[in-house]
């Protein structure tokens, strides 16, 4: 069975590091199949991406993800030189996954030179001027880790994300911080939109909307129910995860709109982006005419030999790669 990333809140305390708990944090835990999201939008086709040489492979191959053709680095090369947003998805422990959001990175790089911006849900707006600190090579990497509180804000290893981070010290490239602050998402989800404070409000972003797309909201659906019924009420669970998702498409749509001719690589969770719901529509509602693109990246034993019908419009493309702990069937 294929599986996918389903993103969840917990309540009362963190099950895993990076969980968003009332008092803060996510877990992409394991889903059931999706059923395929129908989208017609005509994009190119794209197999397999070879790491650079000092890197380890990121992952097996990709497939278009309405059409399931395949095709060559070339075409992955224009692909993600045509967009203004590339998403790629990621299960928050896995280095492959890591791997394919640094591949993209230099593929856009190789694109747009500096002019590239890469947005980062592990890091809350607050965090901006810290972010840029070291981005710019103003702090170490363990002033960073520090100022940033790490291991509370996110709790993944930060080596996961290290050759991210370094490639934007070392071409000088722009880092956005785009998530909520903590305590913002578990309120929503406690009481509402409604119960937020001015002072816990100020960081929505204008217009902010409750997500209609049924494919997502079904997909949300498996994380509340069950143990997240007993604790929330669906409509304020949605809400918080509409406002996570809003709020970093904003971030990305803000930055897009104030550096004309720049590009933005968003590195979040799969659940983030699955059927371009989440960061892509909420960018893609905030940036008139900016090209979005975004990859799922699905765990794999190996590359299919025929592209899964069950995987259909998961991301404007699929993006096989091996996880630590995937079964062989």
């Amino acid at each position: 069975m294929i599986k996918k990333n389903l993103l969840t809140l917990t309540a009362a305390l963190s099950l895993t590091p990076g969980a968003f708990a009332l008092d803060g944090a996510s877990v992409f835990g394991r889903s059931p199949d999706l059923a395929a999201f129908a989208q017609s939008r005509e994009l190119p086709a794209v197999i397999p991406v070879p790491a650079a040489p000092e890197q380890a492979a990121p992952g097996f191959c990709i497939f278009n993800g309405q059409s399931g053709a395949a095709a060559d680095q070339a075409a992955f090369a224009a692909a993600v030189a045509g967009s203004d947003l590339v998403c790629v998805g990621e299960s928050h422990d896995q280095a492959n996954d890591h791997l394919a959001q640094l591949a993209a990175l230099k593929a856009l790089y190789a694109a747009r030179g500096q002019k590239v911006g890469v947005g980062f849900e592990m890091l809350n707006m607050t965090l901006q001027p810290v972010l840029e600190d070291y981005a710019a090579g103003r702090l170490t990497e363990a002033e960073f880790l520090l100022k940033a509180d790490w291991q509370k804000e996110w709790g993944f290893d930060f080596n996961l994300y290290k050759p991210i981070f370094d490639f934007i010290r070392e071409k000088k490239l722009k880092a956005i911080a785009l998530n909520l602050p903590k305590k913002v998402v578990s309120k929503i989800a406690r009481v509402g939109l409604a119960g937020l404070s001015p002072e816990e409000a100020k960081y929505l972003p204008a217009n902010l909307q409750v997500t209609a797309n049924e494919r997502y909201i079904a997909y949300i659906h498996q994380s509340f129910d069950g143990q997240m019924a007993d604790m929330f009420k669906f409509e304020n669970y949605l809400a918080a995860m509409s406002a996570w998702n809003e709020a970093m498409g904003a971030r990305l749509a803000d930055f897009i709109n104030a550096n004309p001719g720049y590009a933005a690589l968003a590195v979040a969770g799969t659940g983030h982006m699955i059927y371009n719901a989440g960061i892509p529509a909420s960018f893609s509602a905030r940036a008139a005419g900016a090209r979005v693109t975004s990859y799922f990246t699905q765990g794999a034993a190996a590359c299919p030999e025929v592209f899964p019908a069950a995987d259909k419009d998961l991301g404007d493309y699929v993006w096989y790669v091996r996880h630590t702990g995937e079964p062989e069937n």
